[in-house]
């Protein structure tokens, strides 16, 4: 039986802002960072970019592998990640908010989040110069499943036109903002031209499981040696998952409604 294969999602690498700031818990510190990629590979892992994973989670591979992710392609994480990745030989997937290169992350202003700079044209040259891949998050960083099926198909093709007529490379991957998934909307992901999509959802990828709506495993600030490795080993992000799904299920209309 294959192994599950963790897809890690980062946000960003920089130094955590101070506790109790709403977006401490998506950055994670540099040097934390690079214990974890050196700690992985010491154990015989291998860190992959979504499309080289491709034949793992189809089953026609196996392997000690996992997937690395950055949401938004933050600035530092081309400063702060890119030369960790390139000491190990590791790859990565950063996914580009299209509409907003060289921009900052706007999306989180109305929230009391800081303002942090995004990679511009020529930082994500360098990052694919170095073996690393971009892929979409959408054209403006919207919620999709607040969107009319116009709206989605527009932040979907027009994400990944401009991407591959930027940067010269097919764009295979998506990534749902805010994790914000449902069915029709994998329909929509495939129609854009996409293969493979990941959430916000807890676990760890299968073999042959939905390539359109795959689970990550979340790594925080607090992500320390001991929580990375029962992440990764074990079926923790399984069950947070899981007891995720249920609490969903279990919701009453009006208790959506009020959401």
């Amino acid at each position: 039986m294959a192994k599950p294969i963790p897809l890690l999602m980062y946000h960003q690498i920089a130094e955590p802002p101070a506790r109790g700031d709403p977006y401490r818990g998506l950055c994670v510190a540099p040097e934390r960072f690079a214990r974890q990629m050196r700690l992985l590979a010491r154990l015989g892992w291998t860190g992959l970019s979504m499309n080289a994973l491709l034949p793992y989670l189809r089953g026609e591979r196996q392997g000690k592998v996992f997937g690395i992710t950055f949401d938004d392609a933050y600035t530092n994480v081309h400063t702060n990640a890119l030369p960790v990745l390139q000491a190990l030989g590791f790859k990565a997937t950063t996914y580009v908010v299209a509409g907003k290169l060289g921009g900052s992350n706007d999306w989180d202003h109305g929230l009391g989040i800081a303002a942090s700079s995004l990679m511009d044209v020529a930082a994500l040259r360098e990052w694919q110069a170095a073996g690393q891949e971009i892929g979409s998050h959408t054209y403006d960083h919207l919620k999709l499943d607040r969107l009319s099926a116009d709206e989605v198909r527009h932040q979907l093709v027009a994400s990944r036109q401009t991407l591959e007529d930027r940067f010269g490379e097919s764009v295979l991957g998506f990534c749902y903002p805010y994790g914000g998934w449902r069915p029709d909307l994998s329909e929509a992901v495939v129609r854009a031209g996409y293969v493979h999509a990941t959430t916000t959802r807890h676990g760890r990828a299968r073999a042959g499981g939905d390539l359109l709506a795959l689970p990550r495993v979340h790594i925080t600030a607090g992500t320390g040696t001991w929580g990375l490795l029962k992440r990764v080993y074990t079926g923790y992000e399984d069950r947070r998952g899981s007891a995720k799904l249920r609490r969903e299920a279990s919701r009453t209309p009006s208790e959506d409604v009020a959401d």
